[in-house]
């Protein structure tokens, strides 16, 4: 993928200008803001934060070990568990023994899993449209496509930096 180059305009300060606040500072408060506006909706489906973000991970394909699942998330495995039971106890996902590996449990939604995933989402989303409603069009459009652009740009950026310990 080629590097993206945005023109400097009066809009777009030079790098490193001290015109504008660094990314982490400008999203860090709002990340807090919006996990905070989740966290009523989250209680009132019953989820947690990262029971949430178990569910959304999960999506439609089964994870292999629950070390990979807690990876992806950002998890600490050993924190992970109870998480896991909770959801596995409330119906919301399965653990089953992989048939390759007995000592493997596959994670995966079950119907009442996807059912309060996809409405816990959309409550989520209707609270955020209702934020996003509030900038103009082209602002909100081209704010939607920078967030989403940015995540697989910046994970490009730290594969091609990661230093291989076993090297």
């Amino acid at each position: 993928m080629g590097r993206i180059v945005l023109p400097v305009t009066p809009q777009t300060p030079p790098a490193g200008s001290a015109d504008r606040p660094d990314l982490a500072a400008m999203f860090a408060p709002l990340s807090r803001a919006l996990i905070e506006a989740e966290r009523p909706v989250l209680a009132a489906h019953g989820l947690t934060m990262w029971g949430y973000a178990v569910l959304l991970r999960l999506e439609d394909e089964p994870f292999r070990t629950q070390s990979a699942l807690a990876e992806s998330i950002g998890a600490d495995k050993t924190r992970l568990i109870p998480i896991l039971d909770a959801l596995q106890q409330d119906g919301l996902i399965r653990r089953a023994p992989d048939p390759r590996d007995r000592r493997v449990r596959l994670l995966s939604l079950t119907p009442e899993g996807r059912a309060r995933r996809d409405a816990t989402q959309a409550a989520i989303q209707a609270g955020e449209e209702r934020l996003l409603a509030r900038l103009p069009e082209g602002d909100r459009a081209a704010l939607l496509r920078a967030l989403q652009a940015l995540g697989p740009l910046l994970a490009e950026e730290q594969d091609a930096t990661r230093v291989d310990p076993d090297a």
